[in-house]
């Protein structure tokens, strides 16, 4: 499973969207979508656990996931950093 795969799979658990996350672009504002800062945070712990990740500080930020592209992004950076 792709990382993107994995990203949406997280989005439609979490996000609390307003629609399914493959109805998504990967380039689609996710706080538009329906997605509150509180559920963020539960998307950021439930990718965090699906990848076997931790992201750093500099990475908590809203730019990071506003949208699958940037949230899938910032996951293969963190797992191409570690290997």
């Amino acid at each position: 499973m792709s990382a993107v795969d994995t990203v949406r799979r997280v989005l439609d658990t979490h996000a609390k969207l307003k629609t399914s996350a493959a109805a998504l672009t990967e380039d689609d504002d996710l706080y538009a979508a329906g997605m509150t800062s509180h559920a963020s945070v539960n998307v950021m712990l439930a990718v965090e656990d699906a990848f076997d990740i931790e992201f750093p500080d500099e990475l908590l930020t809203k730019t990071t996931f506003c949208s699958i592209r940037s949230i899938s992004s910032a996951v293969e950076g963190l797992l191409e950093a570690a290997a």
